[in-house]
């Protein structure tokens, strides 16, 4: 009997998931091992994230949200029950997803871990403040007792200011910026944009677009010739224009409706006074966009960036304020707060060490997960992917929760192969705490780490969604029915292209890159050979973004353009580059009618083809009518959008396919409409693989789906919404309209385009790189995967550490230049 009511309360050791459909799971059952790290692989597009996170993540979220009061579920936004028959033993779970909301202005990294609350709480109880006459009252316990102070020198009253007083986005911000460090101040150089106009022919852009018009007539009055090309002007008669006095003049003006005349008395507005007279009344965001133009941003004067007030900056512990402590890396915070407690009397030690003790673990965390090199005053919204994730990743566990799912969704994002090694500890900390983690990734060096790992597929899209193989990471290294176990075993060729040789790296010309110090990147002299693979690596931080995203994107988008390269970049030679085409992972549109066919230009050729038919002369349909934004063929229960919003009062909206197209998005006429014995919506609903033997004889449709195919994407639905597409998949897809042609004279940039990519998948991305390296394109990428490295004609390693430890080129040249450098971190990992 004893027996039995022990076996009937021992706690539950695994999910049991029974007939999962979300997105394209084949009514898969699977038991998830709780307590420990499991991950889930597979190729891009085969049921990964659908179990994770459409599944897991979603049941245990929403069954966490449905034991709270109806009253508090109203307030929050829900979701909809997953399409599965069963899942238990479920706990409440978290996501941190591969790629987290782009904060706000306000938003620091130090906001953002919360490291700041620590350190305003240390200015507030342990720092030396300020009297009025400027002298400094000495650390005491009767800041935190709230006692009177007074300076010992003047004797004078001493207001120790609250942690909260020292805040910037509260009663400690900078009264000229508000708390935000950059101030907006008129750009005169777009003032007159075109010098060869009169102001008479609208010259003085502002006058004619913040309507004050009338302005040009004044400046006539003050002496300004109105009727010749603004460049012939005198300095006196620009210096009117732009910064001329608040005069008033007697105009005499005609009523453009009425044609009546009349004068009036009119005060001066010079084009600077008109643009911030306007940005004082914009009220909206669309009021904003027509003085934005006008506007540049710049440091605030007042704080110099800081975001703080005068009274915030005052305070100083170990002989520095608080601003100049979020300006230090964190690696060189961490070993200043070390010493803050020896630095003060004896009887404060106490509380001095609780208050860095919960900096420091903290810190520690971030450390761990190689964010050292990053300050507490960098703006959030300046982060990488990767690095934002992580600040999610430490913030879950300073939390110490228990008994919690955290689901990860490639958390090995941004990271070089030397940080893995924290982030494996962070996870084993989670599970420490007797939480459960689930892993969706494709490095093999983070998913060796895993306790447990199952494999989705076998295949993308209609041909996976199903469990191929399950174990621990040696049964699947020796399964011959995985694709993930020859990479885990190190048995897997991962040679995909012929490198070129060293002697003739730049034979196609090259493209010379100088920039000056900016951010923590030192002063660089860089070469890129054209036409060639060139791949840029480095530890986080090191200074990878910066020197392509903030210097060569936007340097070669100036020089193609004619206008002035970024003030930081000092050199930039391109000779015979026209363009250059970032193509990042970001999703494709929010627009629910956006689909992979319209995105390919297949969708609008097809429209022609079947208005073309027979069957739609014979009905009276033109091209235009096969549109499902517009066109009358459309559904006219869901107009065109394949599926219905269900307002069910209380519980969330449910989002239906719609019961009368089925989520095809056209109406019964449109299926009337043959090509052979095929419809337009019949069409739609086909992969592109199939799509291709339907459409092998119409010529222009069949190169564009053959593009589709060659990038990897046959398995993608024609109808096919494109916000619901992986990273990866959105990427490959902004390529297809390039494929193809000679591009010479194209400089194409990836940034991490291997994120949700299986290695399998890499190996059709390479191909990708070495098509547009046929045509003659320039590639540069941006990657930590080594397999990507090791297919490179040309490396340029950042480095040697991340922050203030990095900035440099470590070493630039080949494979086997890098693997022999004694400094390059990324070396040490292709040897």
């Amino acid at each position: 009997m004893h027996q039995d009511t022990k076996e009937e309360t021992a706690m539950p050791e695994i999910i049991k998931v029974r007939g999962a459909r979300v997105h394209n799971l084949k009514n898969i059952d699977v038991d998830v091992p709780l307590n420990q790290i499991v991950a889930i692989a597979g190729v891009s597009g085969s049921g990964k994230s659908s179990l994770a996170l459409g599944v897991l993540y979603a049941e245990g979220s929403r069954r966490y949200l449905e034991a709270l009061s109806t009253y508090t579920r109203r307030r929050m936004t829900q979701a909809a029950k997953a399409q599965v028959d069963e899942v238990l033993y479920v706990p409440a779970a978290l996501a941190l997803h591969q790629r987290p909301g782009v904060p706000g202005i306000r938003s620091t990294f130090g906001t953002g871990t919360e490291l700041l609350n620590s350190l305003r709480l240390m200015f507030s109880r342990l720092a030396s403040h300020r009297c009025p006459n400027g002298h400094y009252v000495p650390p005491t316990l009767a800041v935190a007792a709230e006692q009177p102070l007074f300076c010992p020198e003047c004797g004078g009253s001493v207001r120790a200011p609250g942690a909260e007083e020292l805040a910037f986005n509260s009663q400690g911000a900078c009264p000229t910026c508000g708390g935000t460090g950059i101030v907006r101040t008129v750009d005169e150089s777009t003032l007159v944009p075109d010098e060869s106009l009169s102001i008479d022919q609208g010259a003085v852009a502002p006058w004619q677009t913040l309507m004050w018009s009338l302005m040009k007539d004044i400046a006539r009055e003050m002496g300004v010739r109105t009727d010749v090309p603004f460049r012939e002007l005198t300095a006196e008669e620009r210096e009117i224009v732009f910064h001329g006095p608040a005069v008033k003049k007697n105009i005499i003006y005609q009523n453009k409706t009425s044609g009546a005349a009349g004068d009036m008395d009119f005060t001066y507005f010079n084009a600077t006074y008109t643009v911030e007279n306007a940005l004082s009344k914009v009220k909206d965001e669309k009021g904003m966009k027509r003085v934005e133009k006008f506007l540049k941003q710049g440091v605030c004067s007042d704080c110099g960036g800081t975001r703080l007030s005068a009274a915030a900056r005052a305070p100083r512990l170990r002989g520095i304020s608080l601003d100049q402590a979020c300006q230090m890396p964190l690696s060189r915070l961490m070993e200043w707060v070390a010493g803050v407690s020896a630095s003060l009397p004896e009887e404060m030690r106490p509380m001095a060490e609780s208050i860095c003790q919960s900096f420091q673990t903290v810190a520690k965390r971030l450390m761990d997960l190689g964010l050292g090199y990053l300050s507490l005053d960098r703006a959030a919204s300046t982060l990488s992917t990767g690095e934002r994730q992580r600040m999610q990743l430490a913030r879950a566990v300073r939390n110490r929760t228990t008994g919690v799912l955290y689901v990860l969704d490639e958390p090995s994002i941004g990271l070089h192969p030397s940080n893995i090694v924290g982030l494996t500890g962070v996870m084993r900390d989670l599970v420490a705490d007797g939480n459960s983690v689930i892993l969706v990734d494709h490095d093999t060096q983070i998913l060796s780490q895993a306790d447990w790992l199952i494999e989705m597929g076998p295949q993308a899209g209609a041909n996976g969604g199903q469990v191929v193989t399950q174990g621990t990471i040696p049964e699947i290294a020796q399964n011959r029915a995985s694709q993930i176990g020859p990479f885990l075993a190190g048995t897997a060729d991962i040679h995909v292209r012929d490198r070129v040789c060293a002697g003739e790296l730049f034979a196609l010309g090259r493209i010379h890159l100088s920039t000056a110090a900016i951010h923590t990147v030192k002063p660089l002299k860089v070469d890129i050979p054209k036409g060639r693979l060139t791949v840029v690596t480095g530890v986080s931080g090191s200074g990878k973004t910066t020197l392509i995203l903030e210097s060569l994107v936007p340097g070669l988008a100036a020089l193609s353009g004619g206008t002035t390269l970024p003030e930081h970049v000092l050199k930039l030679e391109a000779e015979g580059i026209r363009q250059v085409k970032l193509i990042d992972a970001t999703p494709i549109g929010v627009n629910v009618r956006s689909t992979v066919a319209t995105y390919a230009n297949v969708h609008d050729e097809l429209r022609k083809i079947f208005a073309r038919t027979p069957d739609a002369k014979e009905l009276g349909f033109k091209a235009g009518d096969f549109s499902y934004n517009t066109g009358k063929l459309r559904c006219p229960v869901c107009d065109g959008t394949g599926t219905i919003d269900l307002d069910v009062q209380f519980l969330p909206d449910v989002t239906i396919p719609c019961p009368d197209c089925r989520g095809s998005r056209y109406g019964r006429e449109a299926y009337q409409v043959k090509r052979g014995d095929c419809s337009l919506p019949e069409l739609m609903a086909m992969n592109v693989n199939a799509a291709l033997e339907t459409c092998k004889d119409l010529k222009l449709v069949r190169q564009r789906l053959e593009v589709l195919k060659d990038l990897g994407l046959g398995y993608l639905t024609l109808g096919e919404e494109t916000p619901s597409l992986s990273g990866g998949e959105a990427q490959r897809l902004k390529l297809a309209s390039e494929m193809g042609k000679t591009q010479s004279d194209s400089v194409f940039v990836f940034d991490e385009p291997t994120i949700g990519l299986h290695p399998l998948d890499v190996r059709i991305l390479l191909g990708v790189f070495q098509t547009l390296v046929e045509h003659e394109a320039t590639v540069v990428v941006i990657e930590h995967d080594l397999d990507v490295i090791r297919n490179a004609d040309y490396i340029i390693d950042m480095g040697p550490g991340g922050g203030e430890a990095g900035g440099c080129v470590v070493a630039a040249g080949t494979l086997e230049e890098i693997a022999g450098s004694p400094n390059s971190v990324t070396g040490q990992y292709l040897i």
